[in-house]
């Protein structure tokens, strides 16, 4: 589970944090320059404050028109893993390998009109594939269906050829539709309203995770 903090109380982003810190693997930072997306958001000053507070690890999501120029900064913070998307990457190679000099794993994500076909050239140099289940930029948005298709595509490459790769969702993951991503495919789960909108985020993790076994267990059909 990886908690999106964009749906957090940002003015008490550090308490958000630590409720639901030990009860997930890691939180979803979404970096935004306002540039590549209309929005903006936060950067290195911002996570670098939260970083002592919470052990989970930091998923850095960078929707940034530059991204390169932010990884040292991000590394210092207590960054443990940049995303970036296709096309500001031109050559995923060159940002992997800085990504890792840093001390950071590294990921490429698609938005939704883009196909799985890009990232697979570049599957075995990947730690994660972000498959996007909404448009990038904002957070409240609604689930899309048919972004499923390149989930699965994606998970068969990922076991045909062997791989260690997460993959994961981002967009619009509730109990509803998390079932239908991890049956998918999908082994890391995004999900921002549907944790810090609730009266009870742990609880609300809690729910997701069963509504998640019951897609993946032989008894749920996945």
């Amino acid at each position: 589970m990886a908690p999106s903090v964009l749906a957090a109380d940002l003015g008490q982003l550090r308490s958000e944090m630590e409720g639901v810190d030990g009860h997930v693997e890691m939180f979803h930072l979404d970096v935004m320059d306002g540039l590549y997306v209309p929005n903006l958001t936060f950067g290195a000053p911002v996570i670098e404050k939260v970083r002592p507070a919470v052990d989970a690890f930091f998923d850095c999501h960078l929707m940034v028109s530059q991204p390169l120029g932010l990884f040292e900064a991000l590394a210092k913070a207590g960054a443990d893993h940049v995303t970036l998307h296709t096309d500001v990457c031109p050559d995923p190679t060159e940002a992997g390998t800085l990504a890792r000099r840093l001390g950071m794993g590294f990921g490429l994500a698609l938005s939704p009109a883009v196909g799985p076909g890009v990232v697979r050239p570049h599957l075995v140099g990947l730690d994660m594939v972000v498959v996007m289940s909404v448009e990038p930029g904002f957070g409240g948005q609604v689930f899309m269906p048919e972004t499923l298709s390149k989930v699965e595509t994606i998970r068969r490459w990922i076991d045909e050829e062997g791989l260690e790769t997460a993959l994961q969702i981002d967009g619009g993951i509730t109990p509803e539709t998390a079932p239908l991503a991890a049956a998918a495919g999908a082994d890391v789960f995004v999900a921002g309203t549907a944790i810090f909108a609730r009266p009870d985020p742990v609880e609300a993790v809690r729910m997701l995770r069963s509504a998640i076994s019951s897609a993946t267990s032989p008894a749920g059909g996945g």
